[in-house]
């Protein structure tokens, strides 16, 4: 049996999979299977799984039901002790397998490691930008205010750990994978490694501007989470997070609101937000947040996004002039 079973659910991701796929393959750790799932895909997927020879990696072809039923017939399939997903435009430092089975093998009451994840763009250029958190242990109530793992192709996770949580909620069309981490946050402890390991692509087809559809995932994703909370925490304690919680929830939707436009969504939101949690009040997230608002009510988006383009582009030549 291999240790670790790396699960890509792929649909027409042939753009960005073979390199996808690629980043796999060059893996310092090489005791794994690769189950890429075809989820409906009409892009020839078929046709060049046929071109690959290595025979660590197979193809499942499924309907399409979306990335969380894909996942989940990789788990159902997988036969490794631990459990790696990788979205298919994704890529891997070469030994991000080999640093995360060194820490599960070592560390039985760790349930999921994550490392820092850094962005990579169409094109294949890797950016300056790492998102890093640091958060390990009992890490519920962190990762329930922030999706600290970040992009679903970071975490290994003991294959037990699907058995007593279950496996992704097909229900959700946003933030399946942030919805999974929380409920094994619930009851396993994490632990992070401090190294970029993780490559999130960037690019337009997956970045979603539905604001409705993410306020909708949030509640259920709350009501469920908050339903099945750990026992360590007193009612007290949760009616806080609660509204915490919920505050930056209203504060992230709104910034969604306002990427697609609705300027006046994103008032309503950024007022839920600070009624539920005043101390947002003070945050630059929120300051900031204010001064967009207005600067579409005036300009429209597409003169906000040229204003917002024109001031990132003077403070890096402001960094760099500095560090020059």
């Amino acid at each position: 049996m291999p240790k670790v079973s790396v699960i890509i659910p792929a649909y027409n991701a042939m753009t960005f999979l073979p390199t996808t796929l690629q980043s796999v393959l060059q893996q310092t750790f090489n005791d794994y299977e690769v189950i890429i799932i075809n989820d409906g895909s009409s892009d020839g997927i078929i046709d060049w799984f046929t071109q690959v020879t290595d025979i660590r990696v197979k193809l499942i072809s499924q309907e399409n039901q979306g990335p969380a039923a894909a996942r989940n017939h990789g788990i159902n399939q997988a036969q490794g002790e631990y459990i790696a997903f990788l979205d298919a435009d994704d890529i891997w430092a070469e030994n991000k397998l080999e640093k995360q089975v060194n820490i599960l093998d070592e560390n039985p009451t760790i349930g999921l490691v994550y490392s820092w994840v850094g962005s990579i763009d169409s094109q294949g250029n890797i950016g300056n930008k790492v998102r890093k958190n640091n958060a390990e242990g009992r890490v519920w109530e962190i990762i329930l205010e922030h999706n600290i793992i970040e992009c679903g192709s970071n975490p290994m996770v003991r294959r037990i750990c699907f058995e007593k949580v279950g496996v992704f909620d097909h229900r959700l069309a946003y933030a399946q994978d942030w919805e999974m981490w929380v409920r094994v946050a619930s009851r396993y402890q994490f632990q992070v490694i401090n190294e970029t390991l993780v490559y999130y692509r960037s690019h337009p087809n997956n970045r979603s501007k539905n604001w409705r559809i993410m306020e909708q995932n949030y509640n259920l994703i709350f009501d469920k989470s908050f339903a099945h909370a750990p026992e360590y925490l007193s009612v007290e304690d949760l009616k806080s997070l609660e509204n915490r919680i919920y505050g930056f929830a209203n504060l992230r939707i709104a910034w969604k609101a306002l990427q697609s436009g609705d300027y006046q969504q994103a008032k309503d939101f950024r007022q839920k937000a600070v009624q539920r949690y005043p101390q947002l009040s003070s945050l630059r997230n929120y300051l900031v947040l204010g001064a967009a608002i207005i600067l579409v009510r005036v300009f429209g988006i597409q003169g906000y996004n040229k204003i917002r383009n024109m001031i990132y582009n003077l403070i890096g030549k402001r960094v760099s002039s500095i560090a020059g």
